[in-house]
C-alpha cells in the first residue's frame, strides 16, 4: 500500500488555525466530507466516538484520528499541520500540531490496520516530523510525505 493511495495532493492542510480539539474535529470532518462526498456529521460522529475510547494523540505532537464509515469506497487520508499546537489529551500530555486523519470503509479489515501502521511508522521519523513542522506549503508537505515513504520502502 502506497501513501499516494491514501492521501491526495489536495488532502493536505498546511496551516489550520483552531483553538481546541472539538473545533479541530469539526474542521477536520468538514474538510474530509468535502473531499470524500461523505456526510460531515457521520465523519464527525465517527471521530468523536473513536476519541471517547482514548485519545488518538500518539505523542511527540502527533495525532492519528481514524475511523470506519459504511459508505466510504476506499481508504482516505488527510494530513493537517496546525498553526499552533492544541491540547489533544495525547498519551504523553504534549499538545498536538501534526495530524494524519485516516478513514476506512467498514469492510477494510486488515487494510485499515496496515494503513494505520504505515502512517504511525512514517510519523515516528524524527527528521521527517521536523521538516513537516518547518514547512507551510501544501505541495512541499505532500512531497515530504510521499518521498519519505518511498525512501522507507527502498531501505
Amino acid at each position: 500500500m502506497l501513501l499516494t493511495d491514501l492521501v491526495a495532493p489536495g488532502a493536505i492542510v498546511p496551516a489550520l488555525n483552531v483553538t481546541s480539539k472539538k473545533q479541530f474535529l469539526q474542521e477536520l470532518a468538514a474538510k474530509a466530507a468535502a473531499l470524500t462526498g461523505q456526510s460531515e456529521r457521520a465523519i464527525l460522529e465517527t471521530l468523536q466516538q473513536r476519541e471517547r475510547l482514548g485519545s488518538t494523540g500518539v505523542g511527540n505532537g502527533i495525532a492519528i484520528p481514524h475511523g470506519k464509515l459504511p459508505k466510504l469506497g476506499k481508504l482516505f487520508g488527510l494530513f493537517v499541520r496546525l498553526e499552533r499546537p492544541i491540547d489533544f489529551e495525547a498519551l504523553d500530555g504534549q499538545p498536538v500540531d501534526l495530524i494524519f486523519l485516516l478513514l476506512a470503509p467498514e469492510s477494510a479489515g486488515a487494510d485499515h490496520l496496515k494503513a494505520l501502521a504505515r502512517v504511525s511508522r512514517l510519523l515516528r521519523d524524527r527528521a521527517l516530523v521536523d521538516k513537516l513542522r518547518a514547512t507551510e506549503n501544501a505541495e512541499a508537505l505532500y512531497a515530504l510525505l510521499v518521498d519519505s515513504v518511498q525512501t522507507q520502502s527502498a531501505a
